[in-house]
């Protein structure tokens, strides 16, 4: 049986650093969209652009297409994206599938769900740069791809793009919470995932605010698109199915 994803990427990536694990998707016999958020398409104005227009985008690449019966799959600041925009797309939603992805509150916005030092981190990086932000290397190689080796580190960090530091700061607005939605809701958890760190960890601190969900885990770092994308499409197709 063929069923619908939409991979949402995280902050600093684009559509395209997704691909690697939609092949193995397709090569299921899956239908796969890999749309970049508005802020991390060329030439968007980082300084301007915030979340409400990332969920905006994502909801317009839904409905344009008029895709049905969607596995809305979002990873790390994509949780942010996909939690928005799931109340505006209930009719076209089959599941939500969280990969290591912020499940915020009412209210929240991305830095209240990180370490204080994270947000110092953004806070300075920003100022100087037109409200964008970039991840710096040794955080990315360190806690970021930490199952990758230097080669396959620096590569993958040659694709990334500054991010709309707006999209962390400004806050969600939930119609209801996430828990109260009626519909199927998954959170894949990578066992080595650093990026948060493990005593603020992913899950549970986060997936239980999904009320009822499937837990899916695997083997790897934040980082798999690039990694294992092998491995990372397996779980998140134990995590979509029905």
């Amino acid at each position: 049986m063929s069923d619908t994803y939409v991979l949402v990427h995280g902050a600093w990536h684009t559509g395209a650093e997704m691909e690697a694990t939609a092949a193995f998707l397709r090569e299921a016999g899956h239908e796969v969209h890999c749309p970049t958020l508005a802020g991390n398409r060329p030439g968007d104005d980082r300084a301007a652009i915030g979340l409400a227009d990332a969920i905006a985008s994502l909801v317009e690449l839904v409905e344009s297409k008029k895709l049905e019966s969607v596995r809305l799959v979002g990873h790390s600041y994509g949780g942010m994206v996909i939690s928005g925009a799931a109340a505006r797309l209930a009719a076209h939603i089959r599941r939500l599938v969280y990969v290591n992805a912020f499940v915020p509150l009412d209210g929240d916005c991305l830095n209240d769900l990180v370490p204080p030092p994270y947000v110092q981190m953004f806070d300075a990086i920003a100022a100087p740069n037109g409200n964008a932000v970039m991840l710096p290397f040794d955080i990315w190689r360190e806690v970021f791809i930490n199952d990758a080796d230097l080669a396959l580190a620096k590569r993958s960090f040659e694709a990334l793009n500054p991010h709309p530091y707006r999209t962390f700061t400004e806050a969600i607005r939930l119609e209801q919470p996430l828990a109260a939605l009626a519909v199927g809701k998954s959170y894949l958890n990578c066992r080595q995932d650093t990026a948060m760190p493990h005593s603020l960890p992913w899950h549970p601190r986060l997936s239980e605010r999904l009320g009822l969900f499937r837990l899916v885990e695997c083997d790897g770092s934040h980082e798999m698109w690039f990694s294992n994308p092998k491995a990372l499409a397996q779980a998140i197709l134990a995590a979509g199915r029905d």
